[in-house]
């Protein structure tokens, strides 16, 4: 935790800034602990949390599975059908973080404004996805697996194929059972 100072009213007043979140992803695969950097990706973070907090992550796959590459997920149901999800983000990937092996960022179209729910998580260092990139804006990361990595290879290990207009699926489905926000210590 640290402490800002704000100008509040004409007047300075000390606020207590909280430390960056984690969330706590369950997949039928294991347990993976995410702690998102909300000061160098605040509107990605508070996209990637309003999400969370409305559950929306729960029954969601990894979709998309690219071993050397990453893991995709957070937008498509068991039967690849897309959840609706209303809320875009812009980009920030000129926030200094890097797509680096265990880095999550979010998953996108060609419009670098586009980003919404799904995410990746790299299981590489992936500099071709860093801001500038190829289109001048590169994919926003937003946090770091602190705990689970061999999840993440595990599930990057699964055999995939293609289902219908979708490449790299795991054909055993890898679902995400639920998200949920680590309250810090001695917090409900």
């Amino acid at each position: 935790m640290y402490r800002k100072l704000a100008l509040i009213a004409g007047g300075w007043l000390a606020v207590t800034a909280l430390a960056a979140p984690s969330v706590e992803m369950q997949t039928n695969m294991g347990r993976i602990v995410i702690e998102l950097d909300s000061e160098k990706a605040p509107k990605t973070v508070q996209n990637f949390v309003q999400y969370v907090n409305e559950g929306f992550y729960t029954g969601t796959v990894f979709h998309r599975v690219i071993p050397g590459f990453m893991i995709q997920g957070g937008g498509l149901t068991v039967d690849l059908a897309q959840k609706p999800a209303p809320r875009k983000v812009q980009n920030e990937g000129k926030n200094g973080l890097k797509n680096e092996r265990g880095t999550i960022a979010m998953a996108r179209t060609a419009d670098p404004h586009s980003a919404s729910s799904q995410f990746f998580i790299n299981h590489r260092d992936n500099a071709a996805l860093n801001y500038p990139a190829s289109d001048g804006w590169g994919y926003t990361v937003f946090g770091k697996v602190t705990q689970g990595m061999d999840v993440v290879d595990k599930i990057a290990g699964v055999a995939t194929g293609n289902r219908s207009m979708h490449q790299n699926v795991p054909l055993e489905p890898v679902i995400i059972q639920s998200v949920k926000i680590i309250p810090e210590k001695g917090k409900p």
